[in-house]
């Protein structure tokens, strides 16, 4: 009991004294510190879209379901092409094949035994002209493409991806870590100290976020994205 009670004395003790309630300050034996944090930020832009179409046709005769499936391949191609988007762009091919007769489950009643789906990947650094592509695939719709996800709706459409964050680091971290001094010496100032050196440092992690922070928005959805770190900084004040 004797230590919960000198516990609680030294508690309401610090409380009382208010060194650190909301300064994230604290007293040791010989040694005083405050914690502060320093926000950088930076607007980008994304460097890379990668976009995976996929498109199926059906039927019972496998050779036609083929054939139209072709003509669709073809018809992507065209439509690519007229968005500034050629062979080069196409990262990779895919073709699946389902055959429902084959499938060890099910009753054997379903309105097409073939079902042929195509995959193309679009990658393009030319990410502009992705994101005006994506917002034209009533083009291909309107050819009598019947475009299908695989991951369900709302999970489809280009990914826009930003790979030049090792060239913002060192420059977001000086920022981050000057604006956290800042901090930390209008506090010294406030509390009638002096500032000292780092006792401790955290950079903390880079985010990757979207520019427009609405609900059920992801950063790889959007072309315009935001980098954000908080570094963590523990400076030593003294009197």
């Amino acid at each position: 009991m004797k230590w919960i009670v000198s516990a609680l004395l030294l508690g309401i003790g610090f409380v009382m004294g208010g060194w650190f309630v909301g300064h994230g300050f604290e007293r040791g034996h010989n040694a005083r510190y405050v914690t502060v944090k320093g926000l950088a930020e930076r607007d980008v832009k994304a460097d890379l879209a990668l976009w995976p179409i996929r498109f199926v046709e059906a039927g019972n005769d496998l050779a036609k379901a083929q054939a139209k499936i072709q003509q669709d391949d073809a018809a992507v191609l065209a439509f690519l092409q007229r968005h500034k988007l050629g062979a080069d762009a196409i990262a990779f091919r895919q073709l699946d094949v389902t055959d429902r007769a084959a499938q060890a489950y099910g009753n054997g009643q379903y309105p097409s035994r073939f079902i042929i789906a195509r995959t193309l990947m679009v990658r393009s650094a030319d990410v502009d002209a992705v994101a005006a592509a994506a917002q034209a695939t009533g083009e291909l719709v309107a050819d009598g493409v019947v475009l299908a996800d695989e991951n369900g709706p709302g999970n489809g459409g280009p990914a826009y991806l930003f790979d030049g964050l090792n060239r913002l680091k060192p420059a977001m971290i000086a920022e981050a870590t000057k604006n956290a001094r800042a901090a930390a010496e209008q506090f010294a100032r406030d509390s009638g100290s002096r500032l000292g050196g780092i006792r401790r440092a955290n950079q903390g992690v880079f985010e990757i976020l979207p520019r427009d922070k609405a609900p059920m928005l992801q950063a790889d959805k959007q072309v315009n994205k935001t980098v954000r770190v908080v570094a963590t900084l523990d400076y030593r004040l003294a009197d």
